[in-house]
């Protein structure tokens, strides 16, 4: 197991969670704080808990996380939102597989802990396109924002997409290079107070984000 994991967590007014979500990460993970240009003092609050800022004046969910890749030198990676929706104490078992070299990307299969945690439209445009990528052969259930994988070999992918289409191009890529993609339970559980979600916060903000899916899906020739 690599000594140090650096954790790629993009980030856009999410003050109020960032604390709760720092202090839980394990010991041997690093953060890597990726503004998004947030008007709520976020990079500072980060900073103060420990964290590396990273700032990233492009807007979109991609163009964070693509910065935190650059940003990060360790040998595993992991991504995972800022939002306090997920346990960063359940990374170590995200890890396992792809440290052992049994997986070459380990993602995260929500479970929430209670109703009303993921809408109704969130879930059912998660598992549209789920079931697209199924009849691929990629083997998922839900597009979750929390990963693990090698570094280097996740930036060779390539992934162009700076926008919400960016964990979808991804799986799509790490599909036809032939990757192994392991999915785990992971728990799934209210965002902080005083944050919301991007995406499944609003019909509109799920409805951008499936618009991103399909350009996406159109540019790869992806599922359909």
């Amino acid at each position: 197991m690599p000594t140090q994991i650096d954790v790629v967590l993009p980030c856009l007014d999410e003050a109020a969670a960032l604390p709760g979500v720092l202090t839980a990460l394990p010991p041997g993970y690093r953060a890597i704080v990726v503004d998004n240009g947030s008007r709520d003092g976020s990079p500072e609050v980060a900073a103060r808990h420990g964290a590396r800022v990273v700032h990233e004046p492009r807007r979109g969910y991609g163009a964070a996380v693509h910065a935190g890749l650059e940003a990060a030198d360790s040998e595993l990676v992991c991504v995972l939102d800022a939002d306090g929706s997920f346990d960063p104490r359940e990374l170590p078992a995200m890890v396992a597989p792809v440290a052992a070299g049994t997986a070459d990307l380990s993602v995260g299969r929500r479970r929430p802990v209670g109703a009303g945690v993921w809408p109704w439209h969130a879930r059912a445009g998660t598992a549209l396109v789920a079931a697209l990528l199924r009849r691929r052969g990629v083997p998922l259930r839900d597009l979750s924002p929390i990963r693990v994988a090698r570094l280097d070999e996740l930036l060779a992918l390539g992934v162009a997409d700076r926008a919400f289409g960016y964990p979808l191009e991804l799986l799509i890529r790490a599909a036809a290079a032939g990757w192994r993609i392991q999915e785990l339970d992971v728990t799934y559980a209210p965002r902080t107070a005083g944050t919301r979600s991007k995406v499944s916060g609003s019909v509109r903000g799920t409805l951008r984000a499936t618009r991103d899916f399909a350009g996406v899906l159109r540019t790869m020739g992806g599922p359909r």
